[in-house]
């Protein structure tokens, strides 16, 4: 676990010279003000006058004072000033050299972006399962926000263009700044179980209603997972040996997931569609609908409401709303499938 290592790699940024510098400055100015006005008798304006030129080292002019006790608190505005102004000011031109100022901005700009998303996907973690992931969920035209805590796979994903934020994914207050509340699904993919247990119990705490999908790598972590709340558990070694079970048992059963699950064939689709409430279909049967449209569209299951899939369904069987159809055929005439249920 590489967590403990990342509170050693903490360090003051240009934005926190300049957050820091500037409450002191800021504190100076006041106490100089106070000071010129009682010390040294100025009036409001001339006092915030004084403070300004002696910061500044302009010089005073005709406001010289000779008055000792105001010479030595003037020192003490100067050295300080001066100081808090070099650090602050040391901290804005080190964002500009290094490109945090850009940076920050760009932040800025994607925190709006994440905080106008509804019905999207949270993946926690960008390694090489989450690339994996996300590249299927763009190709599925799904908006999503990434965390991770490892900078250069944040910058990786911010590079693709996705939305992405850094740090620590079992924090309260990321998984807000993400949207969580607003969110479809939270998908975790960190290797380390014990992390993935404690982000579901987290997430589900945040939102009880949205689909938690997590990674286990050991068996006896599903029963936990699911306990802290997760919907589905992935367990990429099972998944992988399955995988291969079928490619020396039944290799042909291999090809036809194959077909129907990597995106390089085109031609073939499987995919989900959700029947609105008011669809002209709703009422209609199965096999009636199959023939009507003449969209050369499979329809493998369906699926109710709290019920299990069912697979191959009778084509006397009705749609109604709320049901979701598990479809097979060409993605152009699914799109097209999609339209004809919402006229």
């Amino acid at each position: 676990m590489a967590r403990p290592a990342a509170i050693f790699q903490s360090s003051v940024t240009p934005l926190d010279r300049i957050r820091s510098g500037g409450k002191i400055l800021a504190g100076v100015v006041f106490i100089g003000v106070l000071g010129y006005r009682y010390l040294g008798g100025y009036g409001w304006s001339d006092a915030v006058w004084m403070v300004v030129i002696t910061i500044s080292t302009v010089g005073y002019g005709e406001h010289s004072q000779s008055d000792a006790l105001v010479k030595w608190f003037t020192v003490l505005v100067i050295v300080f000033g001066m100081t808090a102004s070099v650090y602050t000011f040391g901290g804005l031109f080190s964002m500009i050299l290094e490109g945090e100022l850009d940076r920050v901005i760009g932040r800025q700009r994607m925190n709006r972006e994440i905080a106008k998303l509804n019905g999207h996907v949270i993946v926690c973690g960008y390694g090489r399962m989450g690339q994996h992931l996300v590249d299927g969920l763009r190709h599925a035209s799904r908006s999503m926000v990434i965390i991770d805590i490892d900078e250069e796979a944040i910058a990786a994903a911010s590079e693709a263009g996705l939305l992405t934020l850094h740090g620590d994914a079992t924090n309260d207050d990321l998984l807000t700044m993400a949207g969580i509340a607003k969110a479809e699904t939270l998908v975790i993919t960190l290797p380390d179980d014990a992390d993935n247990v404690f982000i579901t119990l987290t997430g589900r705490g945040l939102n009880s209603k949205f689909t938690i999908i997590a990674r286990a790598e050991q068996v006896t972590t599903e029963k936990k997972l699911r306990q802290a709340g997760a919907d589905r558990v992935v367990m990429p070694t099972i998944v992988g040996a399955k995988q291969m079970t079928r490619l020396v048992a039944r290799p042909s059963t291999a090809d036809l997931i194959d077909v129907v699950t990597e995106s390089s064939f085109k031609d073939i689709d499987l995919d989900e569609v959700l029947i609105p409430t008011g669809s002209p279909m709703c009422g209609r049967t199965i096999r009636s609908i199959v023939t009507l449209q003449s969209r050369n569209l499979l329809i493998v299951g369906i699926q109710r409401d709290g019920a299990a899939l069912k697979f191959n369904p009778n084509g006397d069987d009705q749609i109604h709303s709320g049901e979701t159809l598990l479809i097979l055929g060409h993605p152009d005439n699914i799109l097209a499938f999609r339209r004809d249920i919402a006229d």
